[in-house]
Order: structure tokens, then C-alpha cells, then sequence
């Protein structure tokens, strides 16, 4: 596996359904669109969806609408595109396949996702909102998620970061310094800047703990005399 692969594969639930989305992403997605989309003389225009008879050696596999994202502008921050065909799980597998015949790599698990924070599309905490969100089955699940994957968490890491910059940089003033007679930094303004970092901290672990306890629910046992109703 190379981040130069041109990766491929199913972005919409596997099954029977009115819509089939099969995505690339990579260098070479262009390429392989044109290698599936029979009579189109040049790219289609960036971000409107086309209409597309898709091909492979054996014939028409299916007419649908391809989408391209250019890099930087896109999910993975490479070249992606979008193809939508009937959801027949026979259609898209011959997609597929022909789009791997043409050079692509059958993407693994949660790949896009990591291409996307690779590229630094997504930081680590919205990369993993993203699977909390598909997973999420309640209003506070999706909440949780949305709040997630639009940075909320990673603003308030990057603050906290930016906190520990200024009071490591107290501190080694002060230990610098230490024997000198002159007061070079503000004691008072370094206590009340350990304190933020540790009241900032606190909030943080508790509210991991309550995200766990949405994300994953809370174990109940009903304990009682057998029969009691």
C-alpha cells in the first residue's frame, strides 16, 4: 500500500438498492474514469454531476452520474470521483472490477477516512467522528458526532495545547532565572494558568466519560424476585 495507489471501492451499503455510489480516489481517478465512461472527449467540470454510460470490455455495464473533485478540494484531498449507478449489487461489482482492470487498488477499510487526515483534511478526533456518526442510532449520538467531526474537540485540544506552550514557557523562565534577584515571570499569572490547564483537563475526561456512555450506552442489570411481575 502507497499513498500513489489509486484506491476503489463501494462507499454505499452493500445489497440491493435504488442507488449504487462506487468512489475513487488518487492520482490516477481520472484516468480511470475515462477508462469506464464510454464517449466522453474530457474531464467533466468539477464538482456537477454528469451523465455517463460506463463500459467495460464485455459492454455496457450501466448508464449513471459521475462527480469529480479535484485535489485539494475533496474528501481525501486528492482527486476523487463519484460514481452513481442502479444498486445492483451485479452492476456494481462489474464497475468495480473493470475500474480495477484499469489500474486501480481495491481500498481497505476506513482508507478515504485515512487519506483524508493524511492529507490533513480531518484531524485525528474528526476522523473518528466519522465512524461514530454512520454508527450513531439516537438524536445524542448524532449530536455527539456532528459536534466532533466539525472540530469542536479539536478546537478545544488545540487551545489546551496552546496553553501548555505558555505555562512550559513560564516555568523554564523561571527556572532560567531562578537565582536571580529580578522576578521574571509572573508568579500569580502562572498559578492561575495551572489552574485553567487542570480545570480544562477535568472537563475533558469527563467528558470523554460522558461520550463513552452515549456512544456505548450504559450497562443496566434488573435484579429482582423471579415472577414478581
Amino acid at each position: 500500500m502507497t499513498e500513489q495507489d489509486t484506491i476503489v471501492a463501494l462507499s454505499t451499503p452493500p445489497g440491493i438498492g435504488a442507488i449504487g455510489q462506487v468512489r475513487i480516489s488518487g492520482p490516477d481517478a481520472l484516468l480511470l474514469l475515462r477508462s469506464v465512461a464510454a464517449k466522453m472527449d474530457r474531464d467533466p467540470a468539477p464538482r456537477l454531476a454528469t451523465l455517463v454510460e460506463f463500459r467495460d470490455s464485455e459492454g455496457v455495464i450501466d448508464e449513471g452520474l459521475a462527480t469529480v473533485f479535484r485535489a485539494p478540494a475533496s474528501y481525501t484531498g486528492e482527486d476523487v470521483v463519484e460514481l452513481g449507478v442502479h444498486g445492483s449489487p451485479y452492476v456494481q461489482q462489474r464497475l468495480i472490477e473493470a475500474l480495477l482492470q484499469a489500474g486501480g487498488r481495491l481500498a481497505l477499510p476506513g482508507e478515504f477516512t485515512q487519506r483524508a487526515f493524511l492529507n490533513r483534511k480531518l484531524d485525528l478526533s474528526q476522523a473518528e467522528a466519522v465512524a461514530d456518526l454512520i454508527a450513531s442510532q439516537s438524536a445524542a449520538q448524532h449530536r455527539l458526532a456532528l459536534q466532533q467531526l466539525r472540530g469542536g474537540f479539536g478546537r478545544r485540544i488545540e487551545a489546551l495545547r496552546q496553553q501548555l506552550i505558555d505555562l512550559c514557557a513560564l516555568v523554564e523562565l523561571e527556572l532560567d532565572f531562578s537565582e536571580e534577584d529580578v522576578e521574571f515571570a509572573d508568579r500569580g499569572q502562572l498559578r492561575t494558568l495551572m489552574d485553567e490547564v487542570n480545570a480544562v483537563c477535568t472537563e475533558l475526561i469527563a467528558s470523554f466519560r460522558f461520550g463513552n456512555a452515549v456512544r456505548q450506552g450504559i450497562p443496566v442489570a434488573i435484579v429482582g424476585a423471579p415472577n414478581a411481575g
